[in-house]
Parts: structure tokens; sequence; C-alpha cells
């Protein structure tokens, strides 16, 4: 384990529900050493007043749609060595941080990044990628056991994604944090280049783990359909007055905007869009495209030393425990499950029903990971469509695939 103090920033506008859910995913980390710190709006900040922990938290108002903005008044409260980042719809693994923050032991690296899983709690929603110099991204193959330390070539950057990634204090405030001319998008991406740029070596690691929801925003709905698209395409403007040449700016923008309108349109074939809101969307994209080519970019300067001093969040280790249930009794054993997590335990409630179901994994409000599903049925979803096994052997099975992670071993 390191010696390293980390800060946690989280970022919300509009979501304290999922807010609430985050900051008690945050609240079960096994780190000793971290404080939280927590960017919101007014609903946000009184929805985290609420929690028990209130008192232990950083809380700093902000209500402006600006994520960029948002982050930099994070790193300017954070007295931490590392500041990581995690999205207000996620939610950590107990061991998260352990592992993320492992590598900056080593001097080289000033970044560290890890995997995220989607909704369903067991496909992965990103990986390991790299950024070209057009801003794209592209699947690196990386041991997933172990943290890669990566030096990108020339024109090539290590892409760490928004809702899991740490950096530095240091090489935060040495490079001026998040650029605000980035409202909504590419705004983790225009670092990952500039630390690029400047020759820092990004970790990869696999096994620093965060569940993604995708939460409705004022972007797009729960069901990941677009909702506007201005932001997008002034981001796109941003990006390119900074990373791309003049001359490749027009075929670059119309590769672009082609991508966007065949995801629109197959959001339409699906009935998610209407026919008029692709059109409608389009115009959105290209007026902030427009909008982005004028943005003020001003050279943004963060204050070396932090607002205020370091703010432990209280360390309690917590045994990592499995509970085994099935459908007729799940209701009785999630009650005892949540008697534990208020004891101080981290709590996976297992309910197998005899059937072929593929498995989902959830973490709930008042703090209980559950993950339900058939004895046959597929958790990797690249695994066998049905697969015979003994009631036991399927229990083993799924504590394998997450002992790391959730704590059940210790390394």
């Amino acid at each position: 384990m390191t010696n390293l103090t980390v800060s946690v920033v989280v970022v919300s506008r509009g979501r304290a529900d999922a807010l609430k859910r985050c900051l008690f995913g945050l609240s079960q980390l096994q780190y000793p050493d971290f404080e939280i710190i927590i960017v919101a709006d007014p609903d946000g900040i009184a929805a985290a007043k609420t929690l028990p922990f209130s008192a232990d938290l950083k809380l700093v108002l902000f209500n402006l749609p600006n994520i960029s903005a948002a982050r930099n008044l994070g790193i300017v409260q954070a007295a931490g060595d590392i500041i990581a980042f995690i999205d207000d719809d996620a939610v950590p693994e107990p061991t998260w941080l352990r592992y993320l923050t492992a590598p900056a032991l080593q001097s080289d690296v000033a970044a560290m990044g890890g995997y995220v899983r989607g909704r369903n709690g067991i496909s992965y929603q990103w990986k390991a990628r790299s950024i070209d110099r057009f801003g794209d991204s592209h699947p690196l193959d990386l041991d997933a056991n172990r943290a890669t330390v990566l030096h990108p070539p020339k024109g090539r950057a290590i892409k760490t994604e928004g809702t899991n990634m740490a950096f530095r204090r240091s090489v935060l405030i040495e490079l001026g944090g998040f650029d605000p001319a980035f409202h909504y998008y590419l705004d983790e991406t225009d670092l990952n280049v500039r630390l690029a740029r400047a020759g820092y070596a990004t970790a990869l690691v696999p096994l620093a783990e965060v569940h993604h929801g995708f939460a409705a925003n004022r972007m797009r709905g729960e069901n990941r359909v677009p909702r506007d698209l201005y932001d997008i395409g002034a981001s796109w403007a941003v990006f390119q007055r900074k990373h791309v040449i003049d001359a490749e700016r027009v075929h670059h923008w119309k590769r672009l905007r082609a991508s966007e309108r065949i995801r629109l349109l197959k959001h339409m074939v699906s009935g998610g869009l209407e026919p008029h809101s692709v059109r409608y969307l389009l115009g959105r994209l290209d007026a902030g495209y427009a909008e982005g080519q004028l943005r003020p970019m001003p050279v943004s300067r963060l204050a070396q030393h932090p607002a205020e001093g370091f703010k432990p969040f209280p360390y309690r280790p917590r045994n990592s425990e499995l509970i085994t249930s099935r459908p007729w009794k799940f209701k009785a054993d999630r009650e005892a499950a949540r008697e534990r997590v208020k004891n101080g335990a981290i709590l996976t409630l297992l309910s197998l029903s005899f059937t072929g179901m593929y498995h989902q994994v959830s973490f709930t409000q008042d703090g209980l990971w559950i993950q339900r599903g058939g004895l046959f049925g597929r958790s990797d979803r690249s695994g066998r469509l049905l697969r015979m096994t003994t009631r036991s052997r399927r229990v083993e099975k799924e504590r394998r695939r997450v002992a790391r992670q959730r704590g059940f071993i210790k390394d």
C-alpha cells in the first residue's frame, strides 16, 4: 500500500440521488489516507449534507454547466499528493484507490487510469486506450492483472477515463488543470494530450475498477440517446484549435460530423429518436462547432497551495463478505445483509436462480453489492451461453471473478 495522500473529487449537477449512492461507495474505500471533495449544485450539496458522514466531506457549491471549471475548483480544494476523479453516477470497488494510486510510487508516473464496468456491472464500458493526434481512441492490449506504465510515442497520448483517473497534484497545477473552454466532453482527452506533450508517463491499472451507470443529464437520456450535441460540437472546435493543424481541420470535422450523423440514425432506427430530432441535433452540433471556433481560451492558472488543509475521511478497515441467496429468500437475506453493512462489513449478496439468466451487478443506495442471475447463466458476456455446474462451484467462480477488486483476498 502506498503512503500517498489522495483527494477524491466528485463533480455533480442535477443528479443528487446518484451522488448519494456514489458517496456511499466512496465511504467503503479501503485506503487509509484520502479525503472527499464534492463540487455540486445546491441540490447535490443538500443531498450530501443528509449523509451520516457529511461533516467529513469538503463541500464546494458550483452551479454552472462546465465540468472543467468544476474540476478545477476541486483541484484548488484538494490537499492530497494525488487527485482522483470519479463521476457522480459511478461507484468504485472497495480497493479502487489502493490499486489506482500504487503506480505513483514510481517517480516518472504522473497520471493513472483504471477500467470501467458498464450498466450490467460486469461488461467493460472502457478498458485501455490510446489517443491519436485527431483525438480518436484506439484499444490497447494490456496484462489484466497488473499496472502498465506507458510512455506514448510522439503524436500519441494515453487515455484516462473521466470517471476513473488520478494525477499528481503538482503536475495538474503545472499544466493549469482542466481547460474551462471544454464545458463538456473532451476535457480529460485534452489533458491527456498535454500530459504526453510534456513527457509524462501514464499508468493504466486494470484492477482499479469503477462501475459507471450513464445516468441521464442535460446532454443525454438514461437510454444514452442524445438530447443536445451543442457542447460536443463546441468541444471539437476547441480541440482542433489546440491540437489539429489548420490544413486538416475541414476534413477532420467532416469525418466527425458524419460519425455523429450515423450515431443519430442508429438511434432513430431503434426508435429512440424521431426524424425531426436527428435534423435538430445535427443543427445543434453545427451551432456548437461554430461557437467553439470563437470561444475564449484563457490560460488557466491554479493556486499552488490548496485552499485548506487535508481533511482525512474516517478510514474503517472492513471485511468483505459474500452471502449467497435464492430468489424465494432474497428479501430476507437482503435485510440481513443491510444490517451487516451497518455494522461495518462490505457485503456482496449473490442470488442464484435455477435458470440460465444473465447476471447483473448493482450497488444499492444503502451500500450493498447485489449480484443476481441464473446458476447456469453468463456473468462474463464472452463466456459460454449455458454452463452446467453445481451451486458451490458457481459461487466460488463468482467470488474469484471479483476477489481482488471487492477485497475478498488481500494482496
